[in-house]
Protein backbone atom coordinates (compact mmCIF):
# COMPACT_ATOMS: atom_id res chain seq x y z
CA UNK A 1 0.00 0.00 0.00
CA UNK A 2 2.94 2.68 -0.06
CA UNK A 3 3.87 1.39 -3.47
CA UNK A 4 5.18 4.60 -5.37
CA UNK A 5 2.59 6.29 -7.75
CA UNK A 6 3.42 5.14 -11.80
CA UNK A 7 5.90 7.44 -13.53
CA UNK A 8 4.78 6.49 -16.98
CA UNK A 9 2.27 7.76 -19.10
CA UNK A 10 -0.60 10.57 -17.12
CA UNK A 11 -3.28 8.99 -17.02
CA UNK A 12 -6.80 10.55 -15.24
CA UNK A 13 -8.25 8.20 -12.69
CA UNK A 14 -11.95 8.59 -12.15
CA UNK A 15 -13.40 10.77 -9.63
CA UNK A 16 -13.62 8.28 -6.73
CA UNK A 17 -12.09 10.74 -4.23
CA UNK A 18 -14.48 13.39 -4.55
CA UNK A 19 -16.31 13.76 -1.56
CA UNK A 20 -20.02 12.27 -1.07
CA UNK A 21 -22.70 14.18 -2.86
CA UNK A 22 -26.30 14.00 -0.89
CA UNK A 23 -28.12 11.68 -2.60
CA UNK A 24 -26.69 9.09 -4.95
CA UNK A 25 -28.17 6.53 -7.19
CA UNK A 26 -26.60 2.63 -7.74
CA UNK A 27 -27.34 0.81 -10.48
CA UNK A 28 -25.92 -3.05 -10.84
CA UNK A 29 -26.76 -4.17 -14.14
CA UNK A 30 -25.97 -7.36 -16.72
CA UNK A 31 -25.66 -6.93 -20.44
CA UNK A 32 -26.73 -9.89 -22.91
CA UNK A 33 -24.26 -11.81 -24.79
CA UNK A 34 -24.36 -9.89 -27.67
CA UNK A 35 -25.32 -6.71 -26.10
CA UNK A 36 -21.46 -6.07 -25.82
CA UNK A 37 -21.26 -2.98 -28.71
CA UNK A 38 -24.07 -1.24 -27.42
CA UNK A 39 -22.52 -1.14 -23.67
CA UNK A 40 -18.98 0.09 -25.42
CA UNK A 41 -20.55 3.35 -26.95
CA UNK A 42 -22.63 3.82 -23.70
CA UNK A 43 -19.07 4.07 -21.62
CA UNK A 44 -17.91 6.34 -23.91
CA UNK A 45 -20.38 8.22 -23.22
CA UNK A 46 -21.23 8.41 -19.65
CA UNK A 47 -18.63 11.75 -18.35
CA UNK A 48 -20.97 13.68 -21.11
CA UNK A 49 -24.22 12.02 -19.19
CA UNK A 50 -22.56 12.70 -15.32
CA UNK A 51 -21.56 16.44 -16.59
CA UNK A 52 -25.01 16.97 -17.90
CA UNK A 53 -27.83 15.50 -15.45
CA UNK A 54 -29.17 14.90 -12.40
CA UNK A 55 -28.33 11.50 -10.71
CA UNK A 56 -32.04 10.48 -11.31
CA UNK A 57 -31.88 12.00 -15.11
CA UNK A 58 -28.44 9.99 -15.77
CA UNK A 59 -29.96 6.59 -14.59
CA UNK A 60 -32.58 6.70 -16.49
CA UNK A 61 -30.63 7.53 -19.39
CA UNK A 62 -28.49 4.76 -18.51
CA UNK A 63 -31.50 2.28 -18.63
CA UNK A 64 -32.87 3.61 -21.89
CA UNK A 65 -29.19 2.97 -23.66
CA UNK A 66 -29.73 -0.61 -22.37
CA UNK A 67 -32.69 -1.50 -23.30
CA UNK A 68 -32.88 -4.55 -25.25
CA UNK A 69 -29.29 -5.96 -24.65
CA UNK A 70 -29.34 -5.78 -20.48
CA UNK A 71 -31.10 -5.81 -17.48
CA UNK A 72 -30.93 -3.11 -14.08
CA UNK A 73 -30.92 -5.75 -11.80
CA UNK A 74 -30.70 -3.91 -9.07
CA UNK A 75 -31.23 -0.10 -7.94
CA UNK A 76 -30.30 1.41 -4.69
CA UNK A 77 -31.56 4.92 -4.16
CA UNK A 78 -28.61 6.28 -1.41
CA UNK A 79 -29.00 10.19 0.97
CA UNK A 80 -26.99 11.48 3.37
CA UNK A 81 -27.82 11.41 6.69
CA UNK A 82 -27.58 13.91 9.76
CA UNK A 83 -23.36 14.46 10.11
CA UNK A 84 -22.64 11.55 7.68
CA UNK A 85 -24.12 9.09 9.73
CA UNK A 86 -25.52 5.10 8.62
CA UNK A 87 -29.01 4.09 10.09
CA UNK A 88 -27.74 2.98 13.21
CA UNK A 89 -27.02 6.41 14.16
CA UNK A 90 -23.23 6.30 14.01
CA UNK A 91 -20.25 8.27 11.59
CA UNK A 92 -19.52 6.18 8.79
CA UNK A 93 -16.58 6.55 7.38
CA UNK A 94 -14.41 7.94 9.70
CA UNK A 95 -11.41 6.47 9.46
CA UNK A 96 -10.90 7.36 5.49
CA UNK A 97 -7.32 8.42 4.18
CA UNK A 98 -6.94 12.03 2.71
CA UNK A 99 -4.60 13.47 0.46
CA UNK A 100 -1.87 11.47 -0.59
CA UNK A 101 -1.91 8.94 1.86
CA UNK A 102 -5.85 8.40 0.21
CA UNK A 103 -4.50 8.20 -3.46
CA UNK A 104 -1.78 5.69 -2.01
CA UNK A 105 -4.74 3.56 -0.79
CA UNK A 106 -6.98 3.52 -3.41
CA UNK A 107 -5.15 3.99 -7.05
CA UNK A 108 -3.14 1.18 -8.58
CA UNK A 109 0.19 2.52 -8.91
CA UNK A 110 3.71 0.89 -10.29
CA UNK A 111 3.06 -2.33 -8.68
CA UNK A 112 0.23 -3.32 -11.28
CA UNK A 113 1.63 -0.59 -14.14
CA UNK A 114 -1.05 -2.18 -16.85
CA UNK A 115 -3.24 -0.81 -14.56
CA UNK A 116 -1.94 2.19 -12.75
CA UNK A 117 -4.39 4.72 -12.18
CA UNK A 118 -7.43 2.71 -11.68
CA UNK A 119 -9.11 1.22 -9.06
CA UNK A 120 -11.06 -1.60 -7.09
CA UNK A 121 -14.25 -1.34 -5.66
CA UNK A 122 -16.22 -3.48 -3.70
CA UNK A 123 -20.05 -2.85 -3.18
CA UNK A 124 -22.68 -4.47 -0.36
CA UNK A 125 -26.26 -3.71 0.19
CA UNK A 126 -26.68 -4.30 3.78
CA UNK A 127 -30.31 -4.31 5.53
CA UNK A 128 -30.84 -3.51 8.71
CA UNK A 129 -32.52 -5.06 11.93
CA UNK A 130 -33.54 -1.89 13.07
CA UNK A 131 -36.46 -2.76 15.51
CA UNK A 132 -33.33 -5.32 17.57
CA UNK A 133 -31.01 -2.53 17.00
CA UNK A 134 -33.05 -0.05 18.43
CA UNK A 135 -33.83 -2.17 21.59
CA UNK A 136 -30.14 -2.07 22.50
CA UNK A 137 -28.84 0.31 24.84
CA UNK A 138 -26.29 2.60 23.78
CA UNK A 139 -23.43 1.23 25.38
CA UNK A 140 -24.57 -2.39 23.79
CA UNK A 141 -24.78 -0.34 20.38
CA UNK A 142 -21.22 1.27 21.23
CA UNK A 143 -19.48 -2.18 22.19
CA UNK A 144 -21.16 -3.54 18.97
CA UNK A 145 -19.43 -0.61 16.34
CA UNK A 146 -16.23 -0.07 18.77
CA UNK A 147 -16.91 3.75 18.75
CA UNK A 148 -19.16 6.11 20.96
CA UNK A 149 -22.22 6.97 19.31
CA UNK A 150 -22.75 10.73 19.99
CA UNK A 151 -18.54 11.81 20.13
CA UNK A 152 -17.39 9.26 17.64
CA UNK A 153 -14.46 8.32 19.66
CA UNK A 154 -13.00 4.85 19.09
CA UNK A 155 -13.23 2.47 22.36
CA UNK A 156 -9.82 1.98 23.71
CA UNK A 157 -10.20 -1.18 25.22
CA UNK A 158 -13.58 -2.52 22.46
CA UNK A 159 -14.09 -6.12 22.30
CA UNK A 160 -12.09 -8.09 20.07
CA UNK A 161 -15.46 -8.44 17.67
CA UNK A 162 -16.38 -5.04 17.34
CA UNK A 163 -16.90 -4.00 13.72
CA UNK A 164 -13.87 -1.63 14.26
CA UNK A 165 -11.46 -4.07 16.22
CA UNK A 166 -11.84 -6.69 12.89
CA UNK A 167 -11.77 -4.17 9.90
CA UNK A 168 -8.46 -2.91 11.44
CA UNK A 169 -5.99 -4.74 9.24
CA UNK A 170 -2.03 -3.63 9.19
CA UNK A 171 0.74 -5.44 7.38
CA UNK A 172 3.53 -7.13 8.70
CA UNK A 173 5.06 -4.52 9.91
CA UNK A 174 2.36 -3.06 12.00
CA UNK A 175 1.23 -0.59 9.46
CA UNK A 176 -2.35 0.11 8.95
CA UNK A 177 -3.74 -0.58 5.56
CA UNK A 178 -6.39 1.92 4.50
CA UNK A 179 -9.23 1.90 1.72
CA UNK A 180 -11.77 4.65 1.08
CA UNK A 181 -15.49 4.33 2.46
CA UNK A 182 -18.28 5.78 0.52
CA UNK A 183 -21.15 3.99 1.94
CA UNK A 184 -24.41 5.48 2.37
CA UNK A 185 -27.48 4.92 3.85
CA UNK A 186 -31.03 3.79 2.09
CA UNK A 187 -34.35 2.97 3.03
CA UNK A 188 -38.41 2.78 2.70
CA UNK A 189 -40.83 3.65 5.38
CA UNK A 190 -43.20 1.77 3.71
CA UNK A 191 -41.68 -1.42 2.93
CA UNK A 192 -39.46 -0.99 6.03
CA UNK A 193 -36.34 -1.47 4.52
CA UNK A 194 -33.64 0.53 5.86
CA UNK A 195 -29.81 -0.25 5.48
CA UNK A 196 -26.42 0.59 4.25
CA UNK A 197 -25.10 0.42 0.46
CA UNK A 198 -21.32 -0.36 1.45
CA UNK A 199 -18.77 1.12 -1.24
CA UNK A 200 -14.86 0.48 -0.68
CA UNK A 201 -12.77 1.49 -3.06
CA UNK A 202 -8.97 0.16 -2.55
CA UNK A 203 -5.83 -0.02 -4.74
CA UNK A 204 -5.94 -3.80 -4.51
CA UNK A 205 -9.32 -6.07 -3.83
CA UNK A 206 -6.83 -7.78 -0.95
CA UNK A 207 -7.69 -5.57 1.67
CA UNK A 208 -11.52 -5.15 1.63
CA UNK A 209 -11.73 -9.00 1.12
CA UNK A 210 -9.43 -9.63 4.19
CA UNK A 211 -11.84 -7.37 6.09
CA UNK A 212 -14.44 -9.53 4.86
CA UNK A 213 -13.21 -12.37 5.69
CA UNK A 214 -12.38 -10.96 9.68
CA UNK A 215 -16.04 -10.05 9.71
CA UNK A 216 -17.81 -13.16 8.14
CA UNK A 217 -15.36 -15.99 9.41
CA UNK A 218 -14.13 -14.04 12.85
CA UNK A 219 -10.59 -13.97 13.99
CA UNK A 220 -10.47 -15.84 15.67
CA UNK A 221 -12.20 -18.20 13.62
CA UNK A 222 -15.73 -18.22 14.86
CA UNK A 223 -15.60 -14.20 16.44
CA UNK A 224 -17.21 -12.68 13.99
CA UNK A 225 -18.20 -9.18 13.72
CA UNK A 226 -21.16 -8.30 16.06
CA UNK A 227 -22.53 -6.03 13.74
CA UNK A 228 -23.48 -9.48 11.55
CA UNK A 229 -26.34 -9.88 14.47
CA UNK A 230 -28.73 -6.78 13.23
CA UNK A 231 -27.19 -6.49 9.19
CA UNK A 232 -27.39 -8.44 6.74
CA UNK A 233 -25.66 -8.57 3.64
CA UNK A 234 -27.99 -9.26 0.40
CA UNK A 235 -25.48 -8.80 -2.51
CA UNK A 236 -22.14 -8.78 -2.88
CA UNK A 237 -19.98 -7.46 -5.82
CA UNK A 238 -16.26 -6.49 -6.87
CA UNK A 239 -15.45 -4.66 -9.70
CA UNK A 240 -12.24 -3.22 -11.34
CA UNK A 241 -12.97 1.01 -11.72
CA UNK A 242 -10.93 1.91 -14.97
CA UNK A 243 -9.39 5.25 -15.38
CA UNK A 244 -11.44 8.32 -16.50
CA UNK A 245 -9.59 8.20 -20.00
CA UNK A 246 -9.53 4.38 -20.69
CA UNK A 247 -13.85 4.72 -21.21
CA UNK A 248 -13.82 8.22 -22.77
CA UNK A 249 -11.74 6.04 -25.42
CA UNK A 250 -12.01 2.42 -25.61
CA UNK A 251 -9.36 0.59 -27.24
CA UNK A 252 -10.88 -2.01 -30.00
CA UNK A 253 -12.86 -5.26 -28.90
CA UNK A 254 -10.62 -7.70 -28.67
CA UNK A 255 -10.81 -10.68 -31.21
CA UNK A 256 -10.79 -14.34 -30.88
Amino acid sequence: MTAPRSSGPTVSPQSVLSPLTDAAIFLVATVREGGEQTVRELLEDLSALQRSDVCFEMAAKIAERLRGVGEIVDEVHGFKYFDERDLLGFVDGTENPVGETARRAVLVGDEDPDFAGGSYVLVQKYVHDIAAWNALKVEDQEAVIGRTKLDNIEIVDKASNSHVALNTIEDPDGNELKILRDNMPFGSVASGEFGTYYIAYAATPDVPEQMLRRMFFGDPYGNYDRILDFSTALTGSLFYVPTGDFLDDLPSTPTT
